[in-house]
């Protein structure tokens, strides 16, 4: 079997004849509803490898999961596979705690189709975001209700692009800032660059924290550390999963990552 044929297969979806962007749509919600966001191989001491044999072997060979520079990754080959034109960007992280200047940790995709340029992120842990045409306003809204747009900043190389969300009927204040963007040229060198501060960093949250999400058919769901939030529409259930057993069982059956008892009792979160 091919890496095209099994990538498919891991995400089950099936190319068709003529890619288009409902096509690149299709394929990134397969991909994000099937392959989960995650970082414990860091806590687990594993390190992060980003080139294409080792994402590959993890994430679809080993039916595990990933974060941004894994997700994209495979994602970004996927697309060489089927023809598609693309390259890689790298982002500022501006979801959660503010800072003045965040680092550009984030990787996603720039496609080309049909003469336009359209944003797709596989790897972006903190919500779900469909295919965006690359046009300041452009909007999107994603499988549970959850709106998106683009809209392009002053400054920046080549000029800075930001992403936001909100919930529907929020109204212009209710729009959260996710990420922002240049459309400068990023090499591998500059994605491996990133991948080791990220992932080995003191004191930040991939080092600090045991975190795993996944977006569901009619919503979304994250753990961090102990704590496990499933939104399903407008709706959020949030547990506390406070023993190893319990922990490792929501990990299996919601987050869809399978660790033995062995890794889960060597997390920090449970050693000792």
């Amino acid at each position: 079997m091919s890496n095209l044929a099994a990538y498919c297969a891991r995400i089950g979806w099936e190319p068709p004849a003529h890619f288009d962007a409902e096509a690149l749509a299709a394929m990134q919600l397969a991909h994000r509803t099937a392959i989960p966001f995650e970082n414990l191989d860091i806590p687990l001491g594993r390190g992060i490898a980003i080139d294409s044999e080792s994402v590959f072997g993890k994430l679809v060979t080993a039916r595990r999961g990933g974060y941004c520079f894994e997700q994209n990754r495979l994602y970004s080959d996927m697309l060489s596979q089927l023809g598609i034109a693309h390259r890689s960007l790298l982002a500022r992280v501006r979801f959660g705690p503010p800072d003045p200047v965040p680092p550009r940790t984030h990787m996603l995709l720039l496609v080309e189709l049909g003469g336009e340029a359209w944003i797709a992120d596989a790897g972006f842990g903190g919500s779900y975001a469909p295919p965006l045409l690359l046009a300041d306003g452009a909007r999107s809204a994603s499988p549970d209700g959850m709106l998106h747009r683009l809209r392009q900043q002053a400054g920046g190389l080549e000029g800075e692009w930001l992403l936001e969300r909100a919930a529907p009927g929020a109204g212009d204040d209710g729009w959260q800032k996710q990420y922002t963007f240049d459309l400068a040229e990023v090499a591998q060198e500059d994605l491996e660059q990133a991948n080791h501060w990220t992932s080995t960093r003191p004191d930040t949250r991939f080092t600090t924290l045991h975190i795993a999400s996944i977006a569901l058919v009619d919503g979304f769901a994250a753990l961090t550390d102990q704590q496990l939030n499933v939104t399903r529409g407008m709706e959020t259930e949030t547990s506390e999963l406070l023993d190893a057993a319990s922990w490792r069982q929501a990990l299996a059956e919601i987050l869809t990552i399978e660790l033995s008892e062995t890794e889960v009792a060597r997390l920090p979160l449970f050693a000792g």
